[in-house]
């Protein structure tokens, strides 16, 4: 019996690159003041050039302005209409842009299918090696995140960040707070293992993480975690193809968003569809599309998300996953 992973067939659009978090490993922060915004004339026409295209998520992922910035309401709200415009052209929006206010949160799931935010690892050691310029990677912050989406009924994406200093044992423990805010409000639908990588860009001196540690960081993972979240791994930072299927058979069960470019690790570019259809094919996986928010969230949603879903729904892109 042929067995399924997923996908979300997507597109990154990012408001902006500037970041007030100076994380030591990012190769995708500019400086405060140091870029352009992506203005919604500009965003309207990449949008519909990817109506006929498959696409039914747009990810909405942006650099950090700080909490107290003159700039922030304006950011915030242009997030918000981004988001708007996506759902106006028949897209399922999915923002992930760093720590948000309570009011921020409530807001942007008017117009969201579901939202995200890497947790990463809660050990506080970080705050003094890769964190120490990045106030809003503090862990309670982030919890915080996590609970208040559960509260809004948001369905929620995290994940953990592996290879930034940490240890097997701090890995453990960060998915073991998750699981414990997922027992209390069954809002997290998938939890990213993500191993980080070298890029051109970022100054964190050391080896990647060893990928043929991944395997058993999904068994570990598939243990610690309710079997109602997903484990989803980013197959473009997975460099060895049998390391990909290995995690397979260790219990990931998702891909991810997949669009033409990875902004956080753009030196790592997706397979084309075809070869990944080809290596899942030959350890006995079929690639199947999903929507951005999994069913038995689907009631959850605003009304006005609930519209295009049901769109999506009725197509025949999207039925092989609708009783799942």
């Amino acid at each position: 019996m042929t067995k399924q992973i997923t996908y979300s067939p997507a597109y990154t659009l990012v408001p902006t690159y500037e970041c007030f978090n100076r994380c030591t490993y990012c190769n995708f922060r500019v400086d405060p003041d140091q870029d352009h915004w992506l203005t919604l004339e500009k965003s309207q026409p990449i949008l519909r050039k990817l109506q006929d295209q498959s696409v039914c998520e747009i990810l909405i992922l942006s650099g950090e302005v700080h909490p107290q910035s003159s700039r922030r309401k304006s950011w915030f709200q242009h997030i918000y209409n981004l988001c708007k415009l996506a759902l106006s052209e028949g897209f399922l929006p999915h923002t992930n842009v760093g720590v948000l206010s309570f009011a921020e949160m409530e807001t942007l799931k008017k117009v969201n299918a579901s939202m995200g935010l890497m947790l990463e690892q809660i050990t506080p050691k970080l705050l003094k090696t890769v964190h120490r310029h990045a106030p809003s990677k503090l862990p309670s912050l982030r919890l915080q995140q996590l609970e208040w989406a559960g509260q809004l009924q948001i369905p929620f994406t995290t994940g953990i960040l592996l290879g930034i200093g940490e240890d097997k044992r701090d890995s453990w423990q960060t998915l073991e707070a998750i699981a414990a805010i997922h027992q209390k409000w069954q809002n997290i639908q998938e939890v990213i293992l993500q191993p980080y990588q070298l890029g051109s860009k970022q100054k964190l001196e050391g080896s990647t993480f060893p990928l043929h540690r991944l395997p058993e960081m999904v068994a570990k993972a598939r243990d610690i975690l309710p079997n109602s979240i997903t484990i989803q791994i980013p197959p473009n930072l997975i460099t060895d193809p049998n390391c990909l299927l290995d995690c397979l058979e260790a219990g990931a069960r998702d891909l991810g968003g997949i669009s033409p470019k990875d902004e956080v690790n753009p030196d790592y570019p997706h397979f084309s569809h075809q070869e990944l259809v080809d290596l899942l094919t030959s350890g006995g996986w079929q690639l199947v599309p999903r929507l951005p928010v999994y069913p038995h969230y689907h009631n959850w949603l605003s009304f006005s998300v609930q519209n295009v879903l049901t769109t999506w729904k009725n197509s025949s892109q999207f039925q092989p996953l609708l009783s799942i």
